[in-house]
């Protein structure tokens, strides 16, 4: 030791952590070491502290970018641990979505093996299919829908992977992907009463009201019983007919029956059933929806 400065092996000394791994940081720019005379790194007390940090951040899991980060105060230590952890959920998720795929696949009857393969293989991770399913419907977002019902519409339309899929929930979300890359069904979307917002003034209070009557039919719809006539449905319509400014008649009911044709589209049904499977929610809201609009379709025809 020379005046108020450690050695490199002073340091190993006090810390625990081995002259190699030290000679490594300083090269990595963790430790700023000063040069004696002949060469030698000599450090600060302050070192101690330093090197000590750095290892209980190694011993975290956390990179070394991240822990310069935390060193030089360019990013906090509970804003570097929090990266840290939601990295590690993403990792762990993605191995729990490779899990269930390969057993997917072994579970497979042998006649059915090959497609069952082709379809599963088109999606990467349970992350990047979700982003599909997000880009199919984020132009139906568009417009001036606040921030909390732009989640919550997401959130329905798109839903995420389960972190623990079940061997039927990724086969389900792997369809959910082909059908939301079909340019059929994003045809139909254009066309439907998701698309079009000029007309609609405030169109949280739709989306909230249509919820609504969602969870009114939901008993039903969760139930099997077949769509029909009565409180739901009613709401359902007041609804539209106050966010549009009108009232209701047959003539409106005639009118909105025509305007939601697009949403009845059989590819639609499909990926409404695919995202309660998903889900494994009894009345799915998309379903719920849809038992509506039959419910509608049925009483004006």
């Amino acid at each position: 030791m020379t005046g108020d400065t450690l050695g490199i092996g002073d340091l190993a000394r006090r810390t625990g952590v081995p002259v190699r791994t030290i000679r490594f940081y300083c090269d990595e720019g963790l430790l700023e070491p000063a040069r004696s005379v002949g060469g030698h790194r000599r450090f600060e007390a302050a070192a101690v502290d330093r090197l000590t940090m750095v290892r209980r951040l190694r011993g975290l899991g956390l990179g070394l970018r991240s822990i310069t980060d935390v060193i030089a105060g360019r990013r906090s230590l509970d804003e570097a641990v929090a990266a840290e952890r939601t990295a590690l959920d993403r990792e762990v998720a993605t191995l729990a979505w490779r899990r269930s795929v390969l057993r997917a696949v072994e579970e497979a009857a042998p006649a059915d093996r090959a497609a069952r393969l082709e379809l599963l293989s088109a999606v990467q991770d349970g992350f990047t299919a979700h982003d599909t399913l997000v880009r199919l419907w984020h132009p139906m977002t568009t417009g001036p829908i606040p921030p909390d019902t732009v989640r919550m519409f997401l959130d329905i339309s798109a839903p995420r992977p389960p972190e623990l899929p079940t061997t039927a929930q990724v086969i389900a979300y792997a369809e959910l992907v082909l059908l939301a890359a079909d340019r059929v069904l994003a045809t139909h979307l254009r066309a439907s009463t998701l698309a079009g917002h000029d007309r609609i003034g405030d169109l949280g209070a739709l989306h909230a009201e249509v919820g609504a009557a969602c969870e009114l039919a939901s008993p039903q719809v969760a139930a099997g019983a077949r769509p029909a006539p009565g409180a739901a449905l009613d709401r359902f319509v007041a609804a539209h007919a106050a966010a549009l400014g009108a009232g209701d008649s047959p003539e409106f009911r005639r009118a909105l029956n025509h305007r939601t044709a697009a949403d009845r589209h059989p590819r639609l049904r499909r990926y409404w059933h695919l995202a309660g499977e998903v889900t494994g929610e009894p009345a799915p809201m998309g379903v719920t929806h849809t038992w509506l609009l039959d419910a509608l379709n049925s009483s004006v025809a």
